[in-house]
């Protein structure tokens, strides 16, 4: 009879230790119960804390009465397991491998590790630990959280532990996916100048996105670089048919100095004269650098790091915060780049720094803990 997994004592435990151990509990989108109840159960020792409960998300906020709040937020859920756990921890080269090593568990380590520590911290906190990112923004979890109990949420600023290198990255650019329909006249394909080909038609279409130059727009101090791309496209009836339609999916990149209907606008300029269907698209986030919290914030990693802020060229949920009024950053252990890798790995010396830095920005000074 197998025991119902738990995670080992957060207030005792290293935070390298504690992160394999976070990833060595599997949490696949979708099947984060597991790990959830685990996170539940080791916060709920702690006086300090107030813990909730929303489906897989998990809540545990101070109520100090401090000046200010802050949101450390973190998902529990991994892309599906290629033979990729438990983790390993290579000595050698100072790095654990394993699922969600970088995304997203050794940023939800660092964060179980000082919500556990942390019992006087020197702004209120709201831990947020959450389920679905990595499938369909309608199942995620912090969304979900933020329809059903915004008040939770209710913050100053937020850090997302999503993997940067240890270091900050502010906001992050906007996504868009866009439909470009062709139409053209079927025939036979050996009478092929009876009918229209919508395919051939589409070259045009591909011409001007593999033309097209994408911008590079300062925003707040950081500079985003955008990207307009084809990356899908459809057609055809049967090998013997001049096809009468085509589809070129674009996804378009976009600062945040644009809205999502400002970014579509811009998709249509480049493509005048299309049938362009917007499908989907995700808002972008500022940086949010320009508030005393985040300033302070990058003080205190810049002290632990040396590093400074940097843009986040990829979609994260600084995005869902920034839609609430509330200044987000990416910040986490690990190389992007290795997110959803079979050899995904994390510098070990990234997790402790990480914590190293949050844990440092968060403490009380000595003048505020006399």
């Amino acid at each position: 009879m197998s025991s119902t997994p738990s995670l080992p004592d957060l207030a005792s435990t290293d935070v390298v230790t504690l992160t394999q151990a976070v990833c060595d509990i599997p949490s696949v989108s979708g099947d984060e119960a597991v790990l959830a109840d685990a996170v539940e159960a080791a916060l709920s020792g702690f006086a300090h804390l107030e813990v909730l409960r929303d489906g897989d998300a998990v809540i545990a906020r101070t109520r100090l009465g401090r000046d200010a709040r802050v949101v450390v937020a973190g998902h529990l859920d991994t892309v599906p397991i290629r033979d990729n756990l438990p983790t390993r921890r290579r000595n050698e080269s100072g790095e654990l491998w394993g699922r969600g090593t970088v995304d997203m568990k050794g940023g939800v380590a660092v964060a179980l590790h000082l919500a556990a520590r942390l019992t006087e911290p020197a702004k209120d906190v709201t831990w947020v630990f959450y389920d679905n990112e990595e499938v369909d923004g309608d199942r995620n979890g912090l969304g979900r959280v933020a329809r059903h109990h915004p008040d939770w949420l209710e913050a100053d600023f937020a850090v997302l532990g999503e993997p940067s290198n240890g270091n900050i990255e502010g906001g992050c650019n906007g996504t868009l996916r866009a439909e470009v329909r062709l139409t053209g006249r079927t025939a036979h394909s050996a009478r092929a100048w009876m009918g229209q080909n919508a395919i051939h038609d589409a070259a045009d279409v591909l011409a001007r996105l593999a033309a097209y130059e994408p911008a590079e727009i300062e925003v707040e101090g950081l500079v985003y670089r955008e990207g307009l791309n084809a990356v899908g496209i459809t057609g055809g009836v049967a090998g013997n048919m001049i096809p009468p339609e085509c589809t070129v999916t674009v996804n378009y990149r976009f600062a945040p100095d644009k809205t999502p209907d400002q970014a579509f606008a811009h998709v249509r300029e480049v493509l005048p004269g299309y049938e362009v269907t917007l499908t989907d698209a995700a808002p972008a986030a500022r940086p949010g650098l320009e508030h005393p919290v985040a300033q302070d914030f990058v003080a205190a990693v810049s002290a632990v790091t040396g590093g400074a802020p940097r843009p986040k060229y990829g979609w994260t949920d600084v995005a869902r915060f920034s839609a609430l009024g509330i200044p987000a950053v990416n910040f986490g252990p690990g190389d992007p780049n290795l997110a959803h890798a079979d050899d995904e790995r994390v510098p070990t010396d990234q997790i402790t720094a990480a914590a190293a830095a949050l844990g440092a920005w968060l403490s009380p000074t000595t003048e505020e803990s006399t």
